[in-house]
């Protein structure tokens, strides 16, 4: 039991000591210059579709060119009735460093009339890059999440999208990449935010380790010395990106989505002194149309008249003062006081920035 509560006491003493809890690793927050993915596409053919494929002159192109790669050439006339392919387009993402003989997954998108790609199969078709040259070869059975159906009537229902599918490993590299990584003295980190003190701290932390090795070129890259030999280098990195720093906080933002109402306060968001009110105006008009009939006697005729009535409901108005520096909890707890939707923060926030009350960027999505 002694035993017991000493290694729990050693524990709580670990804990208390343990590096500050916002430290990140060097690879959590940074990419390596040269090490990157490049996008992949192609065209090809998707067939033994359960007639929901499509009749299109690209299609109908793209099928005799595939049957003359076989040596069968069909009559310039003859229109082939092929219900079942669909032409289709594939891309994909080549990651860092893949070898020839690795697999990469595929996505499969319609590109005509076809209703669906469920239970096609995609024939060989070549992947190409940016700069022309083919890097894989793609080919399987595609999984459609989506489902399509249609009634006799032109009633139709449709799940998801019926029109894209996915192949896992469904492509082969048959190419590589070739990647700077291993080229020069340096090595550049990037950081995927750009921010001066964080590049600053991020080479800091790196010359504790080795002085002298890393230097922030800007607000983004951090050059480090690194040894040629590539399993030296590889080495090397991977100490590097293992290093815990403290990167800066952001700068303060609000972030207003105004589509779906949400709304995100950076903690460095403070206010100037500012004063706002906080009310509703409801006014309802009702057009009613009442009859208007002359007297017995009387030469008159029978019309129509509108009756408006206009009802405003004025409800109470709070108003709530903001001292110099207010901070992220006082502005929440005080606009959940009032009652405030998210329509209303987001006219107060714009307000209140209009009004340069806001120590902070506010930023509409």
């Amino acid at each position: 039991m002694k035993a017991v509560i000493q290694t729990f006491i050693l524990a709580l003493v670990l804990l208390t000591l343990a590096p500050v809890i916002h430290a990140q690793r060097i690879k959590d927050l940074v990419d390596v210059a040269g090490v990157r993915s490049n996008q992949l596409i192609g065209y090809g053919l998707v067939v033994g579709l359960p007639g929901t494929g499509e009749q299109s002159p690209f299609t109908e192109q793209s099928f005799k060119t595939m049957l003359s790669n076989f040596g069968i050439t069909m009559p310039a006339n003859l229109r082939p009735k092929i219900k079942n392919v669909a032409a289709v387009a594939v891309h994909a993402e080549l990651r860092a460093f893949a070898k020839p003989g690795q697999t990469i997954d595929i996505t499969v998108s319609s590109m005509g009339s076809a209703q669906s790609l469920r239970g096609g199969t995609l024939l060989q078709t070549i992947l190409m890059g940016l700069d022309g040259n083919a890097y894989a070869v793609a080919q399987g059975s595609l999984v459609v999440n989506g489902l399509g159906a249609e009634g006799l009537d032109g009633s139709k229902i449709v799940i998801n999208t019926p029109t894209v599918g996915r192949i896992a490993n469904g492509a082969m590299v048959e190419r590589e990449v070739e990647s700077p990584f291993a080229s020069g003295d340096f090595i550049t980190l990037n950081l995927r935010r750009s921010d001066f003190t964080t590049a600053k701290r991020l080479s800091d932390a790196i010359n504790d380790l080795i002085a002298g090795s890393a230097k922030a070129l800007d607000a983004t890259s951090i050059r480090v010395t690194a040894p040629r030999d590539t399993a030296a280098r590889v080495g090397f990195l991977s100490v590097i990106e293992n290093i815990d720093f403290e990167p800066d906080r952001p700068s303060a933002k609000i972030i207003v989505n105004s589509r779906t109402g949400t709304i995100v306060i950076g903690s460095d968001v403070r206010l100037l002194p500012a004063a706002i009110t906080h009310g509703g105006i409801t006014v309802t008009i009702n057009e009613v149309q009442e009859v208007s009939q002359p007297d017995a006697f009387s030469d008159g005729e029978t019309t129509e008249t509108n009756q408006s009535t206009i009802d405003v409901t004025n409800v109470n108005a709070r108003m709530f003062v903001f001292k110099p520096g207010v901070t992220l909890n006082t502005l929440v707890r005080a606009i959940n006081e009032v009652g405030a939707g998210p329509g209303d923060v987001m006219a107060i926030l714009e307000a209140l920035d209009q009004a340069g009350a806001i120590r902070g960027q506010l930023i509409i999505i």
